[in-house]
């Protein structure tokens, strides 16, 4: 089984945000994380999920993937992407995000587990200091999909 660890910060909401990424896949270990001048939190929660997803290779294994995002986890295993998708996600936020991860979903069926947040869980606690550490680093990158929309 491939356990995915995610988490997504922003400083301030909108502001400068990041990810980080934990995966796992028997003794392997790989971090990922991204900063981003100006973001969401929802954004980042998001795009840690599909960032961790694209790293993957190999269809056919099990994949859980555990997030303190309700956002991302309740948006997936309860199915209002679905409905959101149907309706071309009008008046939804990310829209771009959600047709990057649909694709991703369907290849790879991944579950989802909700974890607390800052309860001491260590993968997930590693990923919010990579995600903080993103958002806080230099070199942040363009969230196109964010500062693009008409309304920004």
């Amino acid at each position: 089984m491939i356990q995915i660890f995610t988490d997504g910060a922003s400083r301030g909401n909108p502001g400068p945000g990041g990810y980080g990424v934990v995966m796992i896949y028997g003794k392997h270990r790989k971090e990922v994380a991204e900063g981003f001048r100006l973001t969401t939190n929802n954004r980042m929660e998001l795009l840690s999920v599909i960032v961790a997803l694209e790293q993957i290779k190999t269809t056919g294994i099990p994949i859980t993937i555990y997030s303190d995002s309700k956002y991302v986890v309740d948006s997936v295993e309860k199915g209002w992407i679905w409905n959101w998708q149907k309706k071309g996600f009008e008046k939804k936020a990310n829209p771009d995000l959600w047709r990057k991860f649909i694709p991703l979903y369907r290849k790879y069926q991944p579950k989802f587990q909700w974890v607390k947040g800052h309860a001491g869980h260590p993968e997930n606690e590693r990923c919010d200091e990579l995600a903080v550490e993103a958002a806080l680093g230099g070199n942040l990158k363009v969230d196109s999909g964010y500062e693009n929309q008409p309304s920004n």
